[in-house]
């Protein structure tokens, strides 16, 4: 496929995304989240000193905040998995999505 803009063509591949459902990448960024959290547990102490606790309390609303959009990208891969077989099937399919 090629896009002509201007004075220049850009040339665009023909490729599948590699994590269409974001299942990974939420769930990737969940545990960073977490990870975080627990890294900072330590200097607890330090960080309330400083007036810094929220850098915590940031972590920890990140990890509970990519819970519920993991679940929300689980949900939305089902009914995209379950469009998609129906498709195949021939037989419409009616759900949350459409």
């Amino acid at each position: 496929m090629q896009h002509e803009i201007g004075n220049r063509t850009y040339i665009v591949a023909d490729v599948e995304p590699l994590d269409v459902d974001g299942v990974r990448t939420v769930t990737v960024g969940t545990v960073a989240w977490l990870v975080a959290f627990v890294a900072l547990l330590p200097f607890y102490g330090r960080l309330e000193d400083d007036g810094r606790t929220w850098w915590l309390w940031t972590c920890l609303a990140g990890f509970g905040l990519g819970l519920f959009g993991l679940e929300y990208c689980r949900r939305r891969r089902v009914v995209r998995t379950e469009r998609r077989e129906a498709e195949a099937g021939g037989a419409p399919v009616e759900g949350p999505l459409g």
